[in-house]
């Protein structure tokens, strides 16, 4: 338990950030998720549109620290290269 009142105020601080980076994590994982489904169904215009929409949640998710740099860079790079080998 938090003896100061400044300890106190962090515990209360660190609370409502972890809700708040808990939110944009599982925004960024629907995002990916919705790019997936879209090439599973075999759209690749479709995944396209997606694709695009998702660059920018990922994007700004990795822009907050939420997630680094190089995973956002690693999941638009599979997930691009997914959308690439559909035929």
């Amino acid at each position: 338990m938090a003896n100061t009142a400044q300890a106190r105020k962090r515990a209360r601080q660190a609370v409502k950030l972890n809700a708040h980076n808990s939110s944009q994590r599982s925004t960024l994982r629907t995002a990916i998720k919705a790019v997936r489904k879209a090439i599973e169904a075999g759209d690749k215009a479709a995944a396209t549109q997606v694709f695009q929409a998702s660059v920018s949640t990922i994007d700004t998710i990795a822009d907050k620290n939420i997630i680094h740099k190089n995973k956002a860079a690693r999941h638009k790079s599979r997930l691009a290269a997914a959308i690439k080998a559909l035929a």
